[in-house]
């Protein structure tokens, strides 16, 4: 469906919108300790990249409804269809906050491609893009601030998400042209959720996921217990993105939470070690708490032979480049 089709569908009676939910990388990652409402202390980049899952959401009003009926449906049957799920809590989220009389159903249809469970802010991805859906469809005119503070009460990469998919979605960023929050990139801090927009990072790059899923929650509880021989300069890194200087920029590419998943799961040392060996990359990190590796690549085409490779070795391989 053509962007003039789905404005003119926007304002039937059944509505209907689709969203590009996309992936985020960490260009660094540090932990700082623990917060009084027991989360921990964070300070990283985030920034956003091409790949991407599809979020088709369509409504239709019903006065006779008793409330908002919801359904969903994936391409991954091995993934919650129900209030487990991130987007379907979303959707309930934005009804009972914004719309609490809202009577009509309320279909969720998610293709995925990001990886599950991989450090790459998938789920919350998904979230994001349900809450930015709603909000053109209920006719809610929230800003990009809005919707991450209803995003933050759903998980701590939800308003980063919100954010990307503001500057990037095509359905999307030219209502959100002037809001000063829509970004490609953003220094995190507290729990993740206090961001500041800064410039992104041009980069191709190669995305490799191991066959297993790492637990956040382990994760940081781990990093509690390790030794962390070296942290990212932050204001550096930022500094570097100002200036487009990439020596700069891949000096602080250090995430923490390697010291404890690096240990842990010998499978991601073994993919990180071969994207090294046998791969044509600049950088290499750990993206949030694994398994994920990706590695920087100077052009398109050293991307794709370094995906070539890695699919040889991970199946979820992919080539790719950030948003700028």
């Amino acid at each position: 469906m053509g962007k003039d089709d789905q404005e003119a569908y926007m304002h039937g009676e059944n509505k209907r919108i689709e969203i590009k939910a996309y992936a985020k990388i960490n260009l660094c990652l540090d932990v700082q300790g623990l917060l009084e409402n027991g989360y921990h202390q964070v300070a990283m980049v985030m920034q956003q990249i091409l790949l991407c899952d599809d979020v088709l959401l369509r409504f239709t009003p019903d006065e006779g409804a008793e409330g908002l009926a919801i359904s969903m449906g994936t391409n991954r049957p091995y993934l919650p269809t129900d209030r487990r799920n991130l987007a379907w809590q979303a959707a309930e989220l934005m009804a009972q906050t914004y719309v609490p009389d809202i009577k009509g159903r309320l279909r969720i249809d998610i293709k995925k491609r990001i990886p599950v469970a991989a450090g790459l802010a998938g789920g919350s991805s998904n979230c994001a893009a349900v809450i930015h859906g709603l909000n053109r469809i209920w006719d809610l005119g929230l800003s990009v601030k809005d919707l991450c503070e209803a995003g933050a009460r759903l998980g701590s990469d939800v308003p980063f998400c919100v954010m990307g998919q503001a500057a990037a979605d095509p359905g999307l960023r030219v209502a959100f042209a002037h809001d000063p929050l829509a970004c490609h990139c953003a220094v995190a801090t507290g729990r993740g959720t206090e961001l500041e927009p800064v410039p992104g990072l041009d980069s191709h790059l190669v995305l490799s996921k191991p066959p297993i899923s790492v637990s956040t929650a382990e994760a940081y509880r781990g990093v509690d217990e390790v030794e962390i021989p070296r942290r990212p300069d932050i204001p550096e890194i930022v500094r570097g993105l100002r200036k487009k200087d990439r020596d700069l920029i891949e000096k602080n590419m250090v995430n923490v939470l390697e010291n404890f998943t690096l240990k842990r799961y010998p499978i991601v040392v073994y993919t990180k070690d071969k994207m090294q060996s046998e791969c044509n990359c600049d950088a290499l990190l750990m993206s949030g708490s694994g398994p994920s590796v990706f590695g920087l690549c100077t052009d398109r085409e050293s991307a794709q032979e370094a995906c070539r490779i890695m699919k040889g070795i991970n199946r979820e391989s992919f080539w790719t480049r950030t948003t700028v």
